[in-house]
């Protein structure tokens, strides 16, 4: 491999929405560029590999934790499968392709399969985010509402909005496929980049993409979470049982949502800072590209963590799964969300 790295750029860490960021000095002339060639492909194997294998095992058995035990699908535990199924592809169709395109410094997949990566990133980053939206959502009325939303939060009510969102996301991501393809990379006649075309908007796609994937859902999920918890906190409806359950399981959802607004608000910043020019391109703020760049994908194997140290039940079902234990027993878990709607405003988490 040439030393491409010197008075360069590195074309892959996130192009606008599908996370390619291009055009990024990293070393002066007289830096060792084989050397920064090599800390490089060994930075990104480990941290990309470890998230990848993290990313699938945990939300694989998120999936398999809830299919095999009947008395965990309630509304929030579909919305959690919904979520771990949008990670699993993310983590899948991302990952792999984002880190040899890192580490090659070009794309070697084709035109074609530069549009249907982009475009599976972009939707499935927008599935999680949105599912978040449901979450907070079924949150909301279960806490605000937990009387009269008892016809409305049910198990197919909760698969049937999960593939409305998924339709919705999917057609209106579509042109992404558009703006989206090969173009010659700027150092090496015969390779290609895989990013935004040069004749597309590139700060109109990116802000619009913060706006849609990032600023407006965490908006609408502050706004369900602030009604959710003046009521939580002040009301005395229901037994205190009922009550520790409501509040548990917000407590899971508010940190999934916390910690997907961490893991992502410093990457939608820099993009947006990027693509409208107030990004200065230096070693220091590269190095916060990077560390921005692996703090998002950090995002897709966290869940199933917070899950297995903030409920109880998830933490049994896991060990179960793990160690091979005998088939479901309804008395392990709790009981099914078909028999009392207290367990359903808890959500049996």
């Amino acid at each position: 491999m040439d030393n491409l790295l010197n008075k360069t750029t590195i074309t892959r860490l996130i192009d606008t929405a599908d996370l390619n960021i291009t055009n990024c000095t990293i070393i002066d002339d007289n830096c060792n560029d084989n050397l920064i060639e090599n800390i490089v492909a060994i930075t990104v194997t480990i941290f990309f590999g470890s998230i990848g294998i993290l990313g699938l095992a945990g939300n694989s058995l998120v999936v398999i934790v809830v299919a095999l035990n009947p008395g965990m699908r309630s509304t929030t535990n579909i919305l959690i499968i919904n979520l771990a199924v949008a990670d699993l592809l993310f983590v899948i169709f991302c990952i792999p392709f984002t880190a040899t395109d890192f580490v090659l410094n070009y794309w070697p997949f084709g035109n074609v399969w530069c549009k249907i990566v982009q475009y599976i990133i972009i939707v499935t980053a927008c599935a999680s985010v949105y599912t978040l939206v449901l979450m907070s959502l079924d949150r909301f009325l279960a806490v605000v509402h937990p009387i009269a939303s008892m016809t409305v939060r049910t198990e197919n009510h909760a698969f049937l909005a999960t593939c409305i969102a998924w339709l919705v996301i999917l057609i209106l991501s579509i042109p992404v496929i558009i703006v989206h393809g090969e173009v010659p990379h700027h150092l090496q006649e015969d390779k290609r980049v895989c990013r935004i075309l040069p004749e597309v908007n590139w700060p109109l796609f990116q802000i619009t993409f913060f706006l849609f994937s990032f600023l407006i859902p965490l908006t609408l999920i502050s706004v369900l979470y602030i009604c959710m918890l003046v009521r939580l906190w002040r009301s005395s409806r229901g037994s205190a049982e009922s009550r520790r359950g409501r509040r548990r399981v917000t407590r899971l959802v508010l940190v999934v949502v916390g910690v997907f607004a961490v893991c992502w608000c410093p990457l939608q910043v820099i993009l947006v800072a990027k693509s409208i020019g107030y990004y200065p391109d230096n070693p220091m703020n590269i190095m916060l590209q990077i560390t921005s760049h692996v703090l998002a994908y950090m995002n897709s194997c966290v869940n199933p963590i917070l899950y297995a140290f903030l409920s109880d039940n998830f933490r049994k079902a896991f060990r179960k799964i793990i160690y091979c234990k005998p088939r479901y027993d309804p008395k392990a878990l709790g009981p099914s969300t078909k028999t009392t709607r207290a367990a359903s405003s808890g959500d049996l988490l």
